[in-house]
């Protein structure tokens, strides 16, 4: 009898694991990260998701560098921002 509850206790357990877990990884998926624009162009979408290092990049090196940085910067600070809950 007492192996049963423990059993029985140990599926209960798993499945609310198994449901916080699925809850989390679908915000995780839904959070946008905005793109840094240079003032030039106007054809850039607000958000997208983070571009690949080196793609997209013109210019010099140090150009380069400060476009990356930027970028970056930008994703952190989206992620730093809560979350908003879903209802």
């Amino acid at each position: 009898m007492r192996s049963i509850f423990g059993v029985l206790s140990l599926v209960i357990v798993m499945g609310i694991v198994g449901w916080l877990a699925k809850k989390q990884m679908g915000s995780v998926n839904a959070i946008q990260v905005p793109v840094v624009v240079s003032p030039g162009d106007s054809s850039a979408a607000g958000t997208a998701a983070i571009p690949m290092p080196g793609a997209n990049l013109t210019g010099n090196a140090q150009a380069q560098s400060q476009q990356l940085q930027q970028q970056f910067k930008a994703a952190a600070e989206a992620a730093a921002q809560p979350v908003q809950e879903q209802k």
